[in-house]
């Protein structure tokens, strides 16, 4: 296994939310609706949870504080087992959807409340749907006035939604106005001047597996970098209800639920990993430049 991926233990990563919570569904699942939807997150977390501890696998779970909120044994659970507990915000809002305030208010009730919870300090962010971009870059002063100390929200791609498709590619430090954060962008391969996903999600599910997997490979070895991978646990329900969207909002939600999990078990074989509290703690960081100039709050 370490021999395959050039000794380099890679980040695994879980976004903890429910199927409801998904931004492909926010203009047709009410927010009023939430507490009255059957709620699978529970289960399919602690079903991730098993399979991680069949496999000594400890990870980094950023969690949505709505489900925290509703359901603080499974936040216990998780650090119980030795993972690492981070943020997934509170309310899943997309950053440029948001004022600085709201989001600043958001951001300090997540981390208080999962902290409150977990028992752990909460150092990490991930925004729902990777929505640091550039329009949204004054996210970061904001994670660094209220304690963050990471984040993982720049997708360094081109996408409908999200992505920085300039931005680096492996993690560093990135100055800004409030002081210094490290930044710890989703997983990229760079081919012909382009920087293709590799790291998870949608693009686990919808592309060959043998795509993830060399793609890993190739920054592990070739790069001799970790890699960063991102699951959602509504990935691996092919059961959970059926909810409208467009035609593409159905195929990137529920193309190959049913072979996500033996996907996953398959690539916890294939690679060796850790949190990524593991991933950055000690390791020399370059400094990054991220965006061109500071972006200017709403």
């Amino acid at each position: 296994m370490s021999g395959a991926a050039g000794g380099i233990r890679n980040a695994m990563t879980i976004d903890v939310e429910d199927y409801f919570h998904v931004s492909n569904f926010e203009h047709t699942v009410d927010r009023g609706s939430w507490d009255t939807r059957e709620s699978r997150v529970e289960a399919n977390t602690d079903r991730l949870l098993e399979l991680f501890d069949r496999a000594g696998v400890r990870a980094t779970f950023f969690v949505l504080a709505w489900v925290a909120e509703r359901v603080p044994a499974l936040v216990r659970r998780i650090s119980d087992g030795g993972h690492e507990v981070a943020s997934h915000g509170y309310a899943h809002r997309l950053i440029y959807d948001q004022t600085r305030d709201a989001f600043r208010d958001d951001v300090r009730a997540a981390k208080r409340m999962l902290e409150d919870t977990s028992g752990q300090a909460v150092e990490g962010y991930r925004a729902p749907s990777f929505s640091v971009t550039e329009r949204s870059l004054w996210a970061l002063d904001v994670l660094i006035e209220e304690g963050y100390t990471y984040d993982s929200s720049i997708f360094p791609i081109h996408h409908d939604r999200y992505g920085i498709p300039d931005a680096e590619r492996h993690a560093g430090i990135v100055r800004r106005p409030a002081g210094t954060i490290v930044e710890v962008p989703a997983s990229t391969v760079r081919i012909a001047g382009m920087n293709l996903p590799i790291g998870g999600g949608g693009y686990f599910r919808l592309l060959p597996y043998q795509w993830t997997r060399w793609g890993m490979r190739r920054v592990n070895v070739s790069e001799a970098a970790p890699t960063v991978f991102y699951l959602h646990p509504w990935e691996i329900d092919p059961g959970q209800p059926r909810l409208p969207a467009s035609w593409l909002g159905q195929l990137r939600h529920y193309r190959n639920l049913h072979d996500t999990e033996a996907r996953l078990e398959r690539l916890l074989r294939d690679f060796p990993f850790g949190t990524m509290r593991s991933l950055i703690q000690g390791a020399p960081l370059p400094y990054l430049t991220v965006g061109t100039q500071p972006s200017a709050s709403r």
